[in-house]
């Protein structure tokens, strides 16, 4: 009985601590503090295709000031971007404004009802961009500070102007971030140039409308990249310019001495492509039948054929191609090569005399390369050419 006594004077004394752990009373707005705060969507707007920011300017819980940045599909059959920013009269729970797209220069009209609803906010009512009206109803919206949208407005394209080596980016692909105004002179300026142009980099998206810069991708023979960087750099209107990420992964990458590769400073192809061949010819099962340079990336394709396993007594052929990529292992000088070797890619038809059998295989190439990936061509590489493998653990060659 008296311990028992005694554990309920225990529990007894304890209750007011735990009520007080158990309840937190709301926060208060301080009525006299001036802060911004964003919302970085309206859920529903342009059927979700629509990028938003409504920056808002608040005394307490109250409104004095907000601007409206809207960026959207300006045609429904491609990715071009149009945007607007309108500052919003504000009168109780209705915002207003009218302005007009920067891009195509239409008439735009603003008109919003906004409601709290507990700790998120309700819109309501109309944008017009043309002669197209988007009807507004949206519930569940949060805010955040402005910190919070700064540090989730950062945008990192990749690029490196000076990367110690090509462990993280590739000695092919080459990032320009260049001014929105500038960038047509600047993609004219590659007509005629050995170079591939991302068509996907060519999409201003809204991030660059809004930033006023657009990065191009570029690929181009690794031994030609440094001059292309610095030509870029020299342009009007080019803020930055360097190696970024492409074909490369070191996963499926060898480093290996140069000397026995070069004929004074060139790549000996003649040579590289005998080992290469062989080795792959031996771990692939397969004849050796044709190789090509690329003189725009320096891609080098090696071309593979053997009996098809899939049915024997058809007397199918396996046509295998391999893409590779040589270069040095970093920018400027070096005694060390990078070959990259991408993954196996197979199609199978049917090549003997006679009437042909039609093939149509909905299988893609990548997932054929993987499934042949443990044929070890990797590692014969490796040990051809006395070379070594990336260490993703350690981030050092092994």
């Amino acid at each position: 009985m008296r311990a028992l006594s005694l554990l309920a004077a225990v529990l007894i004394a304890a209750m007011p601590n735990i009520a007080t752990a158990q309840v937190k009373l709301p926060a208060k707005t301080d009525p006299n503090v001036v802060e911004t705060r964003y919302f970085t969507s309206i859920d529903g707007l342009m059927e979700g295709n629509a990028d938003v920011i409504l920056k808002e300017t608040r005394k307490g819980k109250t409104v004095s000031a907000a601007v409206l940045d809207v960026c959207y599909p300006a045609d429904k059959d491609s990715d071009r971007k149009d945007r607007f920013v309108v500052n919003l009269a504000i009168n109780g729970q209705a915002l207003s404004g009218t302005t007009q797209s920067l891009g195509d220069k239409v008439p735009v009209t603003v008109k919003l009802n906004r409601k709290p609803t507990g700790d998120t906010f309700e819109f309501r009512g109309q944008i017009a961009i043309g002669s197209n009206v988007t009807e507004v109803a949206s519930s569940d919206n949060s805010d955040i500070s402005e910190k919070e949208f700064l540090d989730s407005q950062v945008v990192d394209d990749g690029i490196t102007p000076a990367p110690k080596d090509f462990s993280e980016v590739s000695p092919e692909a080459v990032g320009v971030r260049v001014k929105l105004e500038s960038a047509l002179d600047f993609l004219k300026s590659l007509k005629g140039q050995d170079v591939e142009v991302a068509l996907s980099s060519l999409a201003v998206t809204c991030d660059a409308l809004r930033g006023g810069q657009q990065t191009i991708n570029i690929a181009v023979d690794p031994d030609r990249a440094a001059a292309l960087i610095a030509k870029a750099r020299a342009m009007p209107g080019v803020v930055l310019a360097g190696w970024t990420t492409g074909v490369v992964e070191m996963e499926r990458a060898i480093r290996f001495a140069a000397a026995d590769w070069r004929d004074g400073d060139k790549l000996n192809r003649d040579k590289l492509v005998a080992t290469v061949s062989g080795a792959l010819a031996k771990t692939l099962s397969a004849k050796f039948v044709a190789s090509s340079w690329s003189t725009t990336t320096g891609k080098l394709k090696l071309t593979f054929k053997r009996p098809s396993p899939v049915y024997p007594a058809l007397e199918l052929t396996d046509t295998i191609e391999v893409v590779a990529l040589v270069a040095a292992d970093k920018p400027g000088a070096t005694d060390k090569l990078l070959l990259w070797l991408g993954n196996p890619v197979t199609t199978t038809a049917d090549e003997g005399a006679g009437a042909k059998l039609v093939l149509s295989d909905e299988s893609s190439g990548e997932e054929e390369g993987d499934r042949r990936d443990d044929s070890g061509s990797i590692d014969a590489l490796t040990r051809e050419l006395k070379g070594q493998r990336w260490d993703a653990d350690k981030s050092v060659w092994k």
